[in-house]
């Protein structure tokens, strides 16, 4: 129940009338919407309702909302028995006074109109988020058909992120109607169902080079045999969907023939984690995910990857070394833009988790198929090929801001960080 929302609703309740409410052979029974509000302090909540108690009311809604220290609760109760709705108008405002409260009571029928079909979660992050793109974004939702029921803030830091709660229109074109608006707006729009199922995406999966870790890997081992350029070159074309993934692998594999093997531990070292990555992994396995990695780069890096920062599953390419010199080949399975996908479902079926309810990040073509198999997929900082295929996009440079496309609040990532120094 929303505090603009009006009380006096002509919608049927359906059940029993309240103690000591005669019935009347209708389902409209009548209702009080009680509304508190002024500087929040614990025992609020618990004061109305001892004072309500005395009333005989049955509690139909509550919503409660603190912003900068303000507290508005709203409760909709049944009516009192009769003679006693004075009594409790009365009540409530001396309490309300004694708290130093503002109280409002206002009359009507009925529950809240019923929300319509099709349940959707719209989260909004923004960088600053205004009031101009707010309001386009409100806009969109309403032109598509939805209602917005409720606005919770996730996050203020280091994006604001807001949720909207929407019904009145099916997941799909939502996502699709707000898609093209986002990047438009300046900010990163997500639309997921909600329902039972939010909560239970409990497997994650991510791309390595420039999604996990800020670098590609192949250039870091390209820098180290003098042919960085040419491999960069190649990486470029790759990621945006103009060459074969494989053929682009074994040309620029072919390069570092003859590279000592010592250089794997120096490229370890290079290696750098994309600001926010490690809080991402800690808050997830906090939470009860699974994490995972996929790359078209190497278990010579991945491997380690997996060890520093306790990931349950990681696969890539394995570049072939001989007598402790690179081959300028690779064994094994290619990791490439199908095989991404096809791990995601062989990790999915390992963690018992319905692909359904996957989440996957990524920021190149070959991570495509990837995130349109997962439940969500997560265009992280991509090209705008895969930013314009996968279901949502994120444009800040902070990995963990992805928790808040999962419904994660910013005090859930904070106490995840407590917990880990204690």
């Amino acid at each position: 129940m929303s505090a603009s929302q009006t009380p006096a609703s002509q919608t049927p309740v359906s059940g029993t009338p309240a103690s000591g409410t005669p019935a009347s052979g209708t389902s409209e029974v009548p209702t009080l919407l009680v509304k508190i509000f002024g500087r929040d302090r614990p025992g609020i909540t618990a004061g109305l309702f001892d004072t309500l108690a005395a009333f005989l009311v049955d509690v139909v809604d509550i919503e409660q909302v603190v912003t900068r220290g303000r507290l508005v609760l709203c409760v909709l109760v049944t009516q009192p028995p009769a003679g006693l709705e004075g009594d409790l108008r009365a009540t409530v405002h001396s309490w309300a006074e004694s708290m130093k409260m503002q109280a409002e009571i206002i009359s009507g029928h009925g529950d809240n109109r019923p929300r319509g079909l099709g349940r959707s979660l719209v989260t909004v992050l923004g960088h600053p988020l205004t009031a101009e793109s707010t309001a386009a974004v409100a806009a969109r939702i309403a032109k598509a058909g939805g209602n917005i029921d409720r606005i919770f803030r996730l996050a203020k830091y280091p994006v604001t992120a807001v949720e909207f709660a929407v019904s009145g229109v099916e997941t799909e074109p939502l996502r699709t109607a707000l898609a093209s608006d986002a990047a438009a707006l300046g900010v990163d729009i997500a639309v997921v169902s909600a329902g039972l199922h939010r909560r239970a995406q409990r497997l994650v999966v991510m791309d390595v080079d420039s999604t996990l870790i800020q670098d590609e890997v192949i250039e870091l081992f390209a820098a180290h045999a003098g042919c960085e350029d040419q491999v960069a070159e190649v990486t470029a074309a790759a990621m945006r969907g103009e060459l074969d993934f494989e053929q682009s692998l074994h040309a620029r594999v072919a390069l570092l023939k003859g590279l000592d093997a010592s250089v794997v531990d120096k490229v370890r070292e290079q290696v750098r984690l994309t600001p926010g990555a490690r809080t991402l992994i800690r808050t997830l396995k906090r939470l009860g995910y699974q994490v995972g990695v996929v790359s078209g780069g190497f278990t010579q890096v991945t491997d380690d990857l997996q060890e520093r920062l306790g990931l349950d599953f990681a696969q890539a390419n394995t570049l072939e070394i001989v007598d402790g010199k690179l081959t300028g080949r690779v064994t094994g399975e290619i990791v490439d833009r199908a095989g991404k996908a096809r791990l995601l479902r062989r990790f999915a079926a390992e963690a018992g988790v319905p692909l359904a309810q996957t989440v996957a990040i990524g920021d190149g073509a070959n991570d495509l198929d990837m995130l349109n198999a997962a439940g969500l997929g997560v265009a992280f900082n991509a090209k705008p090929v895969v930013r314009e295929a996968a279901h949502t996009a994120v444009n800040f440079p902070f990995l963990d801001t992805v928790l808040y496309l999962l419904g994660v609040t910013r005090e859930e990532v904070e106490a995840a960080d407590t917990h880990d120094e204690g």
